[in-house]
């Protein structure tokens, strides 16, 4: 059976997973090397392995070309901790016409999150 994991490249490593563990609840399942600085974790959010590497000189912020969705109880409560846990919000959340409230947030390098509950009478039961 073929899966995917996504793997963040970060110059700053235990910012952004701080980040996530703070913002979704993640983690960490697995470290590389064991002692010493940090090169690989992998940090689980829900039933989703994400995996967060060390590079120096990785380059942040825009373009974005790969956006990360989680669904979360309540996305206009979780705004105020995205801000506190380093990450950007552009704007409030909508309630989108397929029936989700959604939320654009960055985290602290930049790459879009987006924060999405399901609207009541919409989505999976």
């Amino acid at each position: 059976m073929t899966s995917i994991k996504p793997i963040i490249s970060t110059p700053d490593l235990p910012r952004l997973r701080a980040f996530y563990e703070t913002v979704l609840g993640a983690t960490q399942t697995l470290r590389e090397p064991e002692e010493g600085p940090e090169f690989y974790v992998e940090l689980l959010i829900g039933a989703t392995a994400l995996g967060i590497v060390q590079e120096k000189d990785t380059e942040i912020g825009t373009p974005v070309r790969i956006i990360f969705s989680a669904d979360v109880a309540d996305v206009d409560a979780l705004l105020p901790t995205v801000e506190t846990a380093g990450g950007t919000v552009p704007g409030q959340a909508n309630d989108m016409p397929w029936g989700q409230r959604v939320a654009h947030v960055l985290d602290p390098d930049g790459n879009m999150l987006n924060l999405t509950t399901w609207l009541r009478g919409h989505g999976p039961s």
